[in-house]
C-alpha cells in the first residue's frame, strides 16, 4: 500500500506541475479572459469553437445560462430562448462581472485545456487523500499533510474563478501563484515522509541556512515576477499583442527589483554548490539546481532583449516553481534531526 500511495504522490506532484505549465501557457498567449466565466466558458461545458455560436442571431435556440456578444456587450441567457427577428433584451441579462467581450477561439481554448488541467489534478488528488487517509494510525503526518494540500486546491479553484470575474487582477494572481507553490511544498514534504525519511543525509548548519534563504528568495521572486508579468498584460493592452517591443516600455521598479534581484538567488545558490563541494555533502539535486538558474536567467535574458520569443515565458515560470520545489527539497534532505515511520 505504501508503495502505491508513494506512486499517487508522485503523481499529484507532477499533475499540479502540468498545472503551472498550461497557466504559463496562458499567460504567454494572453488568453488569461479566453472564457469570460467559470466553471464554464460562455456558459458552454465544452466551449465554443467559432464566434457565430455566440453571436445573438435570429431564429437561434441558446440555452440558459448561455453566454452571447452583442454590439460588444456580454450578455447571459435567463432561460431557454428561441430568438425571434429581434433582440429582445427581457430573455438577456448583462454580465456584470466585468466587460471583456471579445472571442479568440485560440485563446478560449487555451485557457479550457488550463482548467481541464485543473480538473484532473482534482481527480488526483481524490484519489491522494482517500489513500492518506488509511496511514491516520501509523502517521498522522500523511494524512495531515494530504488533506492540507487538498484544501488549498480547493482555495486554488475559488482563486481561479476569482481570477477571472476580476478580470486578471494582479494580486489575485499573485496569491493565485504563492498558493500554488505551498501545494508543491506539501506534496514534496509528503513525498519525503514516504519515500526518504529513513535515509541519512549529512547536515552542515550554514548549508541548512542557505537553503531556507534560497527557498524565501525564490519565493519573493516568483511573486514579483506575476507583477512584472502583470505590467507586461497592460503594456499588452494598451499597444496590441502583435508590439512585443513595448511591453517591457518604461517599466515600473517591480521590473528592476526582479531582474536584479535574481543576482542575489545566484549567489546564495552558488554558495549552496560549492559548500557541497568543499564540505563533500553529496547533495546530487543541487546539480540540477544550478542548470535552472541558468535556463531562468537565460530566459529572462531573451525576454527582455529579443522581445519575448516564443516559448520563454512558459519555460521561465515553469523552471521557477521547478527550482523552488528543489530548493524545499534539498532543505528537508539537509535538516539535522532524521526520523521515519516504520
Amino acid at each position: 500500500m505504501k508503495i502505491t500511495f508513494a506512486k499517487t504522490v508522485k503523481i499529484a506532484i507532477i499533475s499540479v506541475y502540468i498545472i503551472f505549465l498550461a497557466g504559463s501557457v496562458v499567460r504567454m498567449t494572453g488568453s488569461g479572459m479566453g472564457c469570460p466565466d467559470w466553471p464554464k466558458c460562455f456558459g458552454y461545458y465544452i466551449p465554443p469553437t467559432s464566434e457565430e455560436q455566440i453571436t445573438w442571431k435570429p431564429d437561434t435556440e441558446f440555452k440558459k445560462g448561455f453566454i452571447i456578444i452583442k454590439d460588444e456587450v456580454l450578455f447571459v441567457a435567463e432561460k431557454d430562448i428561441k430568438t425571434t427577428t429581434t433582440f429582445n433584451k427581457s430573455n438577456w441579462e448583462n454580465y456584470t462581472k466585468h466587460d471583456y467581450a471579445k472571442f479568440n477561439k485560440y485563446h478560449t481554448w487555451t485557457e479550457y485545456i488550463n482548467r481541464l488541467s485543473s480538473v484532473i489534478a482534482g481527480f488526483v488528488f481524490l484519489f491522494l487523500i482517500y489513500g492518506a487517509a488509511k496511514f491516520w494510525k501509523k502517521d498522522k503526518r500523511i494524512p495531515i499533510l494530504a488533506f492540507s494540500a487538498f484544501f488549498l486546491m480547493l482555495v486554488e479553484a475559488w482563486l481561479g474563478k476569482t481570477v477571472v470575474d476580476t478580470n486578471l487582477k494582479p494580486t489575485i494572481i499573485t496569491i493565485h501563484m504563492v498558493i500554488g507553490l505551498l501545494i508543491i511544498a506539501l506534496l514534496l514534504q509528503l513525498n519525503f515522509v514516504i519515500s526518504e525519511r529513513k535515509k541519512i543525509f549529512k547536515y552542515n548548519t550554514i548549508f541548512n541556512k542557505l537553503l531556507i534563504v534560497s527557498v524565501l528568495f525564490s519565493l519573493i521572486q516568483i511573486a514579483m515576477g506575476t507583477q512584472v508579468r502583470q505590467f507586461i498584460d497592460e503594456q499588452v493592452k494598451l499597444f496590441g499583442f502583435e508590439n512585443k517591443d513595448y511591453s517591457l516600455m518604461n517599466p515600473s521598479f517591480k521590473f528592476y527589483f526582479h531582474r536584479s534581484f535574481t543576482i542575489a538567488i545566484v549567489l546564495v545558490n552558488f554558495a549552496l554548490f560549492y559548500l557541497n563541494q568543499i564540505k563533500n555533502l553529496g547533495y546530487k539535486l543541487l546539480n540540477w539546481v544550478v542548470l535552472l538558474i541558468f535556463i531562468e536567467t537565460i530566459t529572462g535574458i531573451l525576454m527582455y532583449y529579443a522581445e519575448f520569443p516564443l516559448g520563454t515565458q512558459a519555460i521561465h515560470l515553469l523552471s521557477g516553481a521547478i527550482l523552488f520545489g528543489l530548493q524545499f527539497y534539498l532543505w528537508l534532505q539537509s535538516k539535522k534531526k532524521i526520523d521515519s515511520i516504520q
